[in-house]
């Protein structure tokens, strides 16, 4: 007969559940994003999972909808430090006036983080940015996130 072993950690024990939330205003620019995203620590200091996002993005008469699916990285060196990778693949529905466009594009962030227990806060840049690809304004942006 097979001992069942009680303090081997089972799969969900590892998983942790939450991503990021983003609100940007300022004169005639709005941005609201949400990034759910669910991470498996393989040890204290690596993590990696999927995640989803949804942004919505007006700048004047300009409105961008965009979707996407990524996959995340994280270290933890030590316990305050957090450094990330991050690919994703966003889907950008535009609308500039009367015109409407659709187009794709990939991107991959580096960043470093201040980590106190379930939140980080940081910044990271994206490596492939291309300002005449995107919809974002620059290839640097603040990282909040919480898991739970």
């Amino acid at each position: 007969m097979f001992s069942q072993n009680d303090d081997k950690p089972k799969f969900w024990d590892n998983v942790q559940f939450g991503g990021g939330l983003g609100l940007n205003f300022s004169n005639n620019y709005t941005t609201l994003s949400i990034s759910p995203s669910a991470i498996y620590n393989f040890n204290q200091y690596v993590a990696a999972g999927p995640g989803l996002s949804y942004l919505y993005s007006k700048y004047r008469d300009v409105k961008s909808n965009v979707y996407g699916a990524g996959l995340i990285t994280l270290i933890n060196p030590i316990p305050n430090l957090q450094f990330s990778v991050e690919y994703e693949h966003l889907f950008v529905t535009q609308k500039i006036a009367f015109d409407k466009t659709n187009f794709d594009y990939p991107s991959l962030y580096l960043g470093g983080a201040y980590r106190m227990g379930n939140f980080s806060a940081g910044l990271r840049f994206d490596v492939l940015y291309d300002s005449d690809k995107t919809i974002y304004s620059s290839a640097v942006s603040p990282i909040f996130r919480f898991y739970f």
